[in-house]
């Protein structure tokens, strides 16, 4: 109390220590202070004109309620009016001295109104004295002058209701027609005149001035605590507002604080949650992992962007990132801990979605790659192919039925046909080979191949077959379609060496964008599927990876080719659809194939006439740039009777047309020939010879007379390798039956 006395500055003292507090104290009052359990003190000096006459000292007991900055700035104001309330007792001493002492009456009044008015103007406490009935300021003193910014007389020229920012005269009599003579406080913005606006609290009562209705208003300027309640206010909006969770917790653990944004995140309400423990949040095995970091705060440390578990109120975990930093009280001791949390989980999942998806374009780049090499590759074989077996079938033709040539030669024959079905299925992998695409019930296309598929899997596996209600349609060759059945039977066949159960369903599918963009070549929409499922010894990850690719296979040397899933992929993407496999080691396997639905009617197959006549005596023209081919083409032709004009590419073709003076019923052509194709070539010759016939041939479909892997139906077309046999009767079917 001394030291506030000396410095005449008031002392505030939150949290102070009942021990520590009656050791500063005179020792004769040591054990009143201790019994009292002070633990929050407010001392402030009583004031006249300057001068200490006095000091105020609250004490609280206990630390559940300590005192605020608020209290203080109101035991100021006590200290103040204490201070008048001293000096006006002294005042009123001194006029019942003076009294006593014989001074005249009239003597005595006046020095004891010229006390009260020096009280009055000498106060700190800015005082307005204002008529009821008018709300004329009557007086002020120097400190309300000072607050207002006017002088004396601007001020007595006024109204109260000319001081409120608002202006609101009628607002001013309500309240005090409210409160009659009684003593009330309110609060207001008031104005300055600069301009400038503050918030003042008053306390306002009753005044005898003369003959008139007075009262007393006594002024606080509290702008800078309206500003920071303002501030906390708004601060306290921005945090419930905020997106991320915020939360507080003690340093035990303890909840105290918990946003909207923190409601959001992790399910509970803040009626739920606060009071309780933070390892509410944490999952197990994360235990200790929230003990370092409370370590690491509790020395005072910042953690930004931690990244981590929590649990939700519903039991799943949440990846999420957090901030924390210390809470330090007044001393700069760490009191408790902010934390910051921002949900990471949607964040993850599209980053693995993005890994997904660049992983898919790898592997789509890949069989993209090895597609168009095996594209390559069964081209150039089928050139090699069609002259294999068009000399073998001379041969075979010009030997007697008992040459013993005929055996070796018919070998040769069959390895060149399953080189042919070898190269067929390079082709059905890179979508280069030609199909007959139709409408298509797969219920009826996997009827067709029961049969087949009961002699394929034997007697020690349980197939099952589930022919969904109301199949949809899809477009596919109906060959095709069976070869995916058949590839996939033998590949699950294969996975279930002991036996097992096998699976074959159809059903009406429809793919969402979502899974189209999580799975290679998926489209979104409607589809039928054929799924095919075993009970084998499955894959794991790394062998699923490369399934697709030609030529990989997990059988031995000798049991496969490792073309089969290769074709199902081909066929699939052939179709518009998407091949997909879900497999664990041990938990066997699903092979899914995805058709595109159509909306359209089965087609049915007409029968066509088989043409048994190969020879004939029209005249071809023959264009090809592969020299062994042509002559092997040109060799079958004449042997069958044809006449033949032979080109080595489009220009010699044209040329020799041109020279050609006879008719040409055929243009016999192979579609990829360097600096012109074959169908720009027929374009050209339709010119001249507008009713000239076209069969195409080609060892590979990657060219204009292919939309989509389908051959334009007004086309001809003669597929690689060809025979003796399938290039005459092609021949006889384009020119028409000989006359």
């Amino acid at each position: 109390m001394g030291r506030v006395a000396a410095s005449k500055q008031p002392s505030f003292i939150p949290t102070v220590s009942p021990a520590d507090w009656a050791a500063s104290t005179a020792p004769q009052f040591k054990e009143i202070l201790e019994s009292l359990r002070v633990g929050s003190v407010i001392i402030a000096p009583m004031l006249y004109r300057g001068t200490v006459i006095g000091v105020a000292a609250l004490l609280r007991s206990g630390h559940d309620n300590p005192y605020a900055e608020s209290d203080l700035h109101l035991v100021c104001n006590i200290a103040d009016h204490a201070g008048l309330a001293i000096a006006n007792a002294r005042s009123y001493a001194a006029e019942h001295a003076a009294h006593a002492a014989a001074v005249s009456a009239n003597e005595a009044l006046h020095e004891s109104e010229e006390a009260h008015r020096l009280l009055f103007e000498a106060s700190p406490v800015p005082l307005v004295v204002f008529d009821v009935e008018t709300l004329a300021v009557l007086a002020a003193n120097d400190s309300a002058l000072q607050l207002y910014g006017y002088n004396y007389a601007e001020l007595r020229r006024m109204k109260l209701s000319d001081l409120r920012a608002d202006g609101d005269i009628d607002g001013v009599r309500a309240r005090l027609a409210a409160h009659d003579d009684t003593e009330f406080r309110g609060s207001a913005r008031h104005r300055r005149k600069d301009g400038s606006t503050f918030f003042v609290e008053y306390t306002s009562r009753g005044l005898k001035f003369g003959a008139r209705r007075a009262r007393i208003a006594v002024m606080s300027d509290v702008t800078a605590r309206h500003e920071a309640e303002e501030m906390r206010a708004l601060l306290a909006a921005i945090v419930q507002s905020a997106n991320d969770a915020i939360v507080s917790k003690r340093l035990d653990g303890t909840i105290t604080s918990w946003n909207r944004g923190a409601e959001r995140l992790f399910g509970y309400s803040a009626e739920e949650i606060l009071g309780q423990s933070v390892l509410t949040l944490v999952p197990q095995d994360r235990l200790d992992e929230e003990r370092a970091l409370l370590a690491r705060l509790s020395a005072g440390q910042r953690i930004d962007h931690y990244e981590t578990m929590r649990r939700h109120k519903d039991g799943r975990y949440i990846v999420v990132s957090i901030s924390l930093a210390p809470i330090l009280d007044a001393a700069g001791s760490v009191v408790g801990i902010s934390k910051t949390a921002r949900d990471l989980t949607e964040l993850r999942k599209g980053e693995q979605a993005l890994r997904s998806a660049e992983d898919q374009l790898r592997q789509a780049q890949k069989m993209e790659a090895v597609g168009r090499l095996a594209g390559g590759i069964a081209h150039d074989f089928n050139n090699l192919l069609s002259v294999i077996l068009s000399y073998g079938e001379v041969i075979m033709d010009d030997l007697s039925p008992h040459d013993p040539a005929r055996g070796d030669v018919e070998e040769i024959r069959k390895a060149a046909y399953r080189a042919a079905d070898l190269t067929r299925q390079l082709l059905l992998f890179s979508r280069q080979q030609v199909v007959a695409r139709k409408v298509l019930d797969l219920n009826e296309v996997l009827a067709g191949v029961d049969k087949m598929v009961k002699r394929i899997v034997g007697e020690d596996i349980d197939l099952v077959t589930i022919p969904k209600a109301g199949l949809g349609c899809v477009l596919a060759d109906p060959s095709s379609i069976e070869q995916v059945i058949m590839n996939l039977v033998v590949n699950a066949r294969d996975a279930m060496p002991t036996g097992g159960k096998l699976t074959i369903e159809t059903a009406n599918i429809e793919l969402d964008a979502d899974y189209a963009f999580a799975h290679l070549g998926a489209s979104p929409g409607p589809h039928v599927m054929l799924a095919v499922t075993d009970t084998g010894i499955g894959m794991d990850s790394a062998t699923q990876a490369r399934i697709f690719e030609p030529f990989f296979t997990t059988k031995e040397a000798g049991k496969g080719t490792g073309l089969g899933l290769s074709t199902v992929f081909g066929i699939a993407q052939q179709s518009g659809g998407c091949v997909w496999v879900y497999s664990e080691p041990g938990k066997g396997t699903t092979f899914k194939v995805f058709f595109p639905r159509v909306e359209a009617t089965v087609s049915v197959a007409s029968p066509t006439e088989v043409m048994a006549v190969r020879r004939g005596s029209e005249t071809i023209l023959l264009v090809e740039d592969q020299d062994q081919v042509r002559a092997a083409a040109h060799t079958i032709l004449k042997r069958n009777g044809y006449r033949v004009i032979t080109a080595h590419n489009a220009g010699e073709a044209l040329l020799l047309c041109e020279r050609h003076e006879g008719p040409i019923d055929l243009l016999l052509t192979d579609v990829v020939m360097p600096h012109m194709s074959g169908t720009e070539l027929a374009k050209r010759l339709a010119r001249t010879r507008p009713a000239l016939k076209v069969l195409y041939m080609s060892g590979y479909t990657d060219d204009s007379i292919v939309r989509h892997g389908v051959l334009e139906s007004e086309m001809a077309f003669l597929e690689k390798p060809f025979t003796p046999e399938s290039l005459t009767r092609k021949i006889r079917e384009v020119i028409g039956a000989p006359a």
